[in-house]
């Protein structure tokens, strides 16, 4: 079972939409919901799901059962905050990344099946390609893939910084709106 198969699942409000993406690259099932729905439809989402629901609103926060209020801003502190407060070590990998933009899984695709999807230059130089199995968009490895890793591998290098007693205690209580 790899980690990200064990990681909670979360749901980012409008607010959140760059911290979803992340956790995607991270392997979390994330999904997002925007500014068109209310607060009582996300809270009711996060609830029948199961998922953790993450916001930059107190009142939503507040709405639990599982909830935490996202304090900081930038998305890297957003990541730290959120692995640190779940007390989750994921790996700085994108071996099990999902979709960034519909949340779906990612399969393995043979290059023939995803030369014809792909700009000619990715076709002629690419080797790997991976297909999201929801909304059909191809992923191969290139220069963006280098430093997505190296935002990861700083979110986990500042994360394992952090002293062992600031790592979990809100949220492992069940709910943390504050």
């Amino acid at each position: 079972m790899s980690y990200a198969q064990t990681m909670p699942r979360f749901l980012c409000d409008a607010m959140l939409g760059s911290l979803a993406r992340w956790l995607r690259f991270f392997g979390a099932d994330c999904s997002y919901m925007g500014p068109e729905y209310p607060d009582s439809v996300l809270a009711r989402v996060a609830r029948s799901e199961g998922r953790w629901l993450l916001t930059r609103d107190n009142e939503l926060a507040a709405a639990g059962p599982r909830s935490l209020y996202i304090r900081n801003q930038g998305v890297e502190a957003q990541l730290q905050e959120v692995f640190s407060r779940m007390d989750l070590r994921p790996e700085p990998t994108l071996a099990c990344a999902r979709c960034s933009h519909c949340n779906g899984e990612l399969r393995d695709v043979p290059p023939d099946e995803a030369v014809p999807l792909v700009p000619p230059y990715v076709a002629r130089t690419a080797t790997r390609f991976r297909q999201c199995k929801s909304c059909e968009r191809i992923y191969w490895p290139g220069t963006h893939s280098a430093g997505i890793i190296r935002r990861m591998e700083n979110v986990i290098t500042r994360l394992d910084s952090c002293r062992p007693g600031d790592r979990g205690a809100e949220a492992t209580r069940g709910r943390s709106a504050i």
